[in-house]
C-alpha cells in the first residue's frame, strides 16, 4: 500500500499551510521537495511523521507508523556519546550503531560526546542515527548543511542504498544535493499547497 495524503488542509492560526492538497508518494527512490522559505516544506515533513495532524483528509499506507527523520536540527542527546546516540533507534544495538558510524567516517569518535565534536562531524552522527533506523519512510530536511562537497558526496551512497527499499523524501536548496540523489523533484510555489502534488 502506497503512503498516500489525500485532501489534506492544514493551518498554522489564520496562515493556511495545505488546502485540499494529495500526494502519493512512491514505493522508493528519492523524492526532493524545493521551494522558498515557508513554502510549506517542513509542515509536510511533519505531516508525514505525525508531528502535526491535519485539520482535515487524511494520510495512509504507513502500516506500522515507523518514520525516520534527520530534522534541520542535529537534535542529539549531549549526555551521552556517540555511539549511544546513533545506536538508540536500535535500541541498544551498539554493534550495527557502530558500524553506521563508521560507514559516514566517525568511526574513531564512537566515545566521544557531541560537544567535542564540530558542526559538521554532529550533522553526520544526527544522519547515520536517522538512517540506521529501520523504517517505511525517510525524511531528510537540509541533511547535508555544513558539510562541504567532498564529504556529503561520500554520504550519498548510504542514502541511495535506503531509497532502493524504502520512499526518502528531501528537501534541500541545492540543486547538487537532488541531482546526486536521482531524486524526482517537486517544485513548491508558495502557500496555501493545494491540488495534486506532481514531481517536474
Amino acid at each position: 500500500m502506497s503512503i498516500r495524503l489525500e485532501n489534506v488542509d492544514f493551518s498554522y492560526g489564520d496562515l493556511v499551510v495545505c488546502h485540499n492538497l494529495s500526494w502519493e508518494l512512491p514505493s522508493k527512490g528519492v523524492v526532493c521537495l524545493q521551494g522558498a522559505s515557508g513554502c510549506g516544506k517542513t509542515t509536510l515533513l511533519r505531516l508525514l511523521c505525525g508531528l502535526l495532524q491535519p485539520s482535515a483528509g487524511s494520510i495512509t499506507g504507513l502500516a506500522s507508523g515507523t518514520v525516520s527523520v534527520c530534522f534541520q536540527e542535529d537534535r542529539l542527546l549531549p549526555w551521552r556519546t556517540v555511539l549511544d546516540n546513533v545506536a538508540i533507534p536500535l535500541k541498544g544495538d551498539r554493534l550495527a550503531a557502530a558500524a553506521m558510524l563508521a560507514a559516514v567516517g566517525l568511526g574513531d569518535y564512537l566515545n566521544s560526546l557531541p560537544e567535542a565534536l564540530s558542526g559538521g562531524q554532529r550533522r553526520r552522527v544526527a544522519l547515520a542515527r536517522s538512517l540506521v533506523m529501520p523504517a517505511e519512510l525517510l525524511l531528510l530536511d537540509e541533511p547535508f548543511t555544513g558539510l562541504d562537497v567532498d564529504t556529503w558526496q561520500l554520504l550519498v551512497p548510504l542514502i541511495l542504498r535506503r531509497a532502493e527499499k524504502c520512499p526518502v523524501i528531501l528537501v534541500t536548496h541545492v540543486a547538487d544535493e537532488a541531482t546526486a540523489l536521482g531524486a524526482s523533484v517537486i517544485p513548491l510555489t508558495g502557500i496555501p499547497l493545494t491540488g495534486e502534488l506532481l514531481p517536474q
